[in-house]
């Protein structure tokens, strides 16, 4: 009875979200020239990596065959781009490791796109930063974009580096329409039918020494201010696009499930950050941070007794030690709210996760851009 459970606890939480992102592409190709678009396959790309990722572990036991849709290379891309969401909890990488992943994207952007104009006195007028906003919020910039596209920066700066990114995708496509992803007319909407091209603001081109600079800690520390930006276009995808037109008493699997991992994985990266007094916070940003972290709503979603439920959402497996006859395939993620968040259901659950997302939001945005 266990076995049969967990395996299917993991197939419906695969079956899932491949539909969401069926529906997903199939709501994006009905504005096949909106420059939305571009935008949101930055944005989207880890959450790509992460299901193909951890549902190919599960696939391969049925079909070891299942990952010849994949070109070589495509898997190791998938691999680097799922870890992105881990930020400062990759134990490959830590905060040093981040650090010097962003050092490599700096210099090969630099060199990509400064010291080109033959004029010397004119080069102060390039840039080599590109930061994308929606209704006047940052969801990405470039320098994200590499760091979640899973590939290496230089190889994303090359001739044809679209073409590459565009074939892999479309394996990705490819692999989620195996696994029962369809991209007809039946299926709820995403949240892709509530964005409004209208107000995409036009992309920024930024020098990004000059930036890096004045945001979050300061002129100290340019490539930590970079990763806090990435932070901080992460919740606010989740906050604007994510939620954007969804019922806030609606769970629907997979786009909460990617609004609490990006709040999680922030969330708990910044706990790390201020654990870690290898990295000097500047006397604002310590207390910013600590407000952060703070937050009630954080405070429950950080609680080391609700880590199990992260897990499950991250690799589809119940987690070990849950007593299976609390396991409810029929409620939502399964009856495990109540399990791992004792003081809710699933629709204050929405609310709390919600609430925290907007809070954090609006809090790395003073962070970033206030006195």
């Amino acid at each position: 009875m266990e076995n049969e459970t967990q395996t299917a606890v993991i197939w419906t939480g695969i079956f899932s979200d491949a539909n969401y992102f069926g529906r997903y592409f199939r709501d994006v190709a009905r504005h096949a020239d909106d420059p939305l678009n571009s935008a949101l396959a930055f944005c989207m790309a880890p959450y790509f990596s992460l299901t193909m990722h951890e549902s190919l572990q599960k696939a391969r036991k049925i079909d070891p065959d299942i990952s010849a849709v994949f070109k070589e290379g495509t898997i190791a891309i998938s691999a680097r781009s799922r870890h992105s969401l881990k930020l400062f909890e990759d134990t490959k990488r830590g905060i040093e490791g981040q650090i010097s992943y962003f050092r490599e994207v700096f210099t090969a952007h630099s060199a990509k796109f400064l010291g080109n104009t033959w004029l010397p006195l004119a080069r102060f007028l390039e840039t080599d930063l590109g930061l994308s906003s929606y209704d006047g919020r940052l969801v990405s910039t470039t320098h994200a974009a590499t760091f979640h596209l899973g590939f290496e920066p230089n190889e994303l700066l090359a001739e044809g580096s679209g073409d590459k990114i565009r074939a892999v995708f479309e394996e990705y496509g490819s692999y989620f329409a195996g696994l029962g992803a369809s991209l007809d007319d039946q299926g709820a909407e995403t949240f892709v039918t509530s964005l409004s091209p209208s107000i995409l603001d036009e992309p920024r081109d930024v020098r990004a020494s000059k930036y890096y600079r004045k945001v979050f800690n300061g002129p100290e520390t340019p490539e930590l201010n970079a990763i806090l930006t990435t932070f901080r276009a992460m919740l606010n995808f989740a906050e604007i696009v994510v939620s954007s037109g969804v019922d806030r008493q609606h769970l629907d699997y997979t786009a909460f499930k990617i609004g609490y991992l990006s709040l999680y994985q922030v969330l708990r990266s910044v706990r790390i950050l201020l654990d870690d007094s290898s990295y000097r916070l500047t006397v604002r940003s310590a207390a910013i941070a600590d407000r952060i972290v703070n937050l009630e709503s954080a405070r429950d979603m950080l609680n080391p007794a609700a880590k199990p439920f992260r897990n499950m959402l991250m690799h589809y497996n119940l987690p070990p030690k849950i007593d299976i006859a609390k396991v409810d395939l029929s409620q939502p993620f399964f009856g495990t709210i109540p399990i791992y968040f004792p003081r809710h259901d699933t629709f204050s659950l929405i609310r709390l996760v919600n609430q925290c997302g907007a809070t954090a939001a609006a809090i790395f945005d003073e962070w970033a851009e206030g006195d």
